[in-house]
């Protein structure tokens, strides 16, 4: 079980962690969260009807990361459009992105929180290793964002094609992006085998 996860009978997720790996991806979750940022509710508490009827930005972010977490729903990166298309698409996607990105960011917020709150309720052992099990709704919380987390590392890293990864394999140990490219890779071994105890 140490470093990655195993399936538990009737469902659900389980990996042994030690300390280090507990602040590691608690940290990046409480980093997530402060970049998605707060809800409409939580600015406007006392209107419960705020929330229903809010409206999500209609541009894309301007963070690299969070443009990597909130694409446009209607580009392609292969095609080349003429300006009218363009135009059209530029429009689609900002009418799309009013009506579902505060939804996405909630969705994306109560998964980070969930990784926060699981690993807050851990009692590490004397040898400085806890054994997280999720259930099967708490493991598809951790796999949303155990990817939310790969994106936004990725995004730093500027990995752009799964190519990409062969680089950072390559890369001296000096190099002062090694700390999150060990992270990046730690982070996909966990979400794979995590997938893994997902499938039927």
């Amino acid at each position: 079980m140490p470093g990655h996860f195993e399936p538990l009978s009737g469902g659900g997720a389980a990996v042994a962690l030690d300390d280090v790996e507990i602040s590691i991806i608690r940290s990046l979750a409480v980093q997530l969260l402060e970049l998605i940022g707060p809800g409409p509710a939580e600015d406007a508490p006392d209107d419960p009807l705020a929330e229903l009827f809010a409206e999500g930005p209609s541009e894309p972010p301007a963070d690299p990361v969070l443009r990597r977490l909130f694409p446009d729903a209607y580009t392609d990166p292969e095609a080349t459009p003429g300006p009218r298309e363009a135009e059209e698409r530029r429009a689609y996607s900002s009418e799309f992105r009013r009506y579902t990105e505060n939804d996405l960011r909630a969705g994306k917020r109560d998964n980070a929180l969930a990784v926060v709150r699981s690993l807050d309720a851990l009692a590490v052992e004397e040898e400085g290793v806890a054994v997280l099990k999720l259930s099967p709704e708490e493991s598809r919380q951790w796999l949303g964002a155990l990817n939310d987390l790969r994106l936004a590392i990725g995004s730093r890293l500027e990995i752009a094609e799964e190519e990409d990864t062969d680089l950072l394999y390559r890369l001296p140990d000096d190099d002062p992006r090694k700390p999150m490219v060990m992270a990046y890779l730690w982070l996909g071994g966990l979400q794979e085998t995590l997938v893994s105890t997902l499938m039927p």
